[in-house]
């Protein structure tokens, strides 16, 4: 392992929740070794981007989100009775763009049936995730939408926890168009998905969860 790649590694073993390291001028192979560094810490979220490099902490609340959003997910999919297949916060990255990116969670969709069984996906031949999450609880990953328009990744969802808000997004052309309803799930709306969020926060995730079923099935 070089210095550099162990110095990153200190630094990150050292990286308080919620805050994000930046380093400039890394080369691609180090990036990649980086990956492989990092492999058993699957909280740590790290994106490239032709050089420059975020590593970041999540915050507890953090994964509560995004724990709730899964739960979600799994709800529409059963009550649709759509395959949905979860990626969690799975690296994609292409090399020949020098870009890559780890959401904090993500799915595939319509795609679901081209990757069931695959252990390894390669964007050079396979679908990108058809959803992908973000948190922003305490950083905004506005910053990310680049290399998720570069990665053709077709359906965005931010979730604002400082405003409670989700904004849903849809890739056109090479642009990400916030829409009201999600695409993979047209019967989920950004204020539906927040509110249910919210009330997550002051009820629990249970209570939550029962409401949004119920929800779910009178829609």
């Amino acid at each position: 392992m070089s210095a550099r790649i162990m110095g990153y590694r200190e630094a990150v073993d050292h990286l308080p929740e919620g805050v994000t390291l930046v380093a400039r001028d890394v080369h691609w192979k180090d990036y990649e070794q980086l990956l492989e560094e990092l492999a058993d810490r699957p909280g740590v979220r790290i994106t490239y981007d032709q050089g420059k490099l975020e590593i970041m902490s999540p915050l507890p609340e953090h994964e509560e989100y995004k724990r709730f959003i899964e739960r979600v997910v799994d709800a529409l999919g059963d009550q649709l009775d759509l395959n949905v297949e979860p990626r969690g916060s799975a690296t994609w990255k292409r090399k020949g763009d020098a870009q890559g990116t780890e959401p904090d969670t993500c799915y595939y969709v319509a795609n679901s049936e081209r990757i069931i069984g695959k252990r390894k996906i390669d964007l050079s031949e396979d679908p990108p995730p058809d959803i992908v999450v973000e948190i922003d609880a305490t950083n905004e990953s506005l910053t990310k939408f680049p290399i998720c328009s570069s990665l053709s990744e077709p359906e965005l969802w931010r979730y604002d926890a400082k405003h409670n808000r989700i904004h849903m997004y849809e890739l056109r052309g090479n642009q990400y168009i916030e829409v009201p309803s999600s695409r993979s799930f047209p019967v989920l709306t950004g204020k539906a998905l927040a509110d249910f969020i919210e009330q997550s926060k002051r009820q629990g995730q249970k209570a939550a969860m029962a409401a949004f079923r119920r929800w779910l099935k009178k829609g």
